[in-house]
């Protein structure tokens, strides 16, 4: 599966915004999907992720109550709603896929995105 990701820029801290995530290439309901995005002292920090049908999301500690995750099956497309916007959340995010079961670490995911970079003005 590609992936490609879009929807960063340039925000004020205690905005919002959305990024984009649209998969090609495979069956996209097969997928767990996950957000990554790098931090000190790890190659890429785990965000998020969501299970195959959208039944189940999860957070990092630092994530919950500001970030969802919502996927659109029919379109092959996931999305990270990044609300209340802090300094510390500026970052180039990474989507991520793996098959069939959740994972919260970045070297269990198969295939990723470009990156989409936020940078949150304080």
């Amino acid at each position: 599966v590609q992936l490609q990701a879009s929807g960063g820029g340039l925000v004020q801290a205690g905005g919002s915004v959305r990024l984009s995530c649209a998969a090609s290439g495979g069956t996209f309901n097969a997928y767990v999907m996950g957000w990554f995005r790098p931090a000190p002292g790890k190659e890429r920090e785990y965000v998020s992720h969501i299970s195959r049908l959208g039944g189940s999301t999860y957070y990092a500690d630092s994530v919950k109550g500001r970030f969802t995750i919502p996927r659109d099956n029919v379109n092959n497309m996931v999305y990270l709603q990044m609300n209340s916007l802090k300094p510390e959340d500026a970052a180039v995010y990474y989507c991520a896929a793996r098959r069939y079961t959740s994972a919260t670490v970045a070297a269990d995911y198969d295939y990723w995105g470009q990156g989409t970079l936020v940078t949150v003005s304080s």
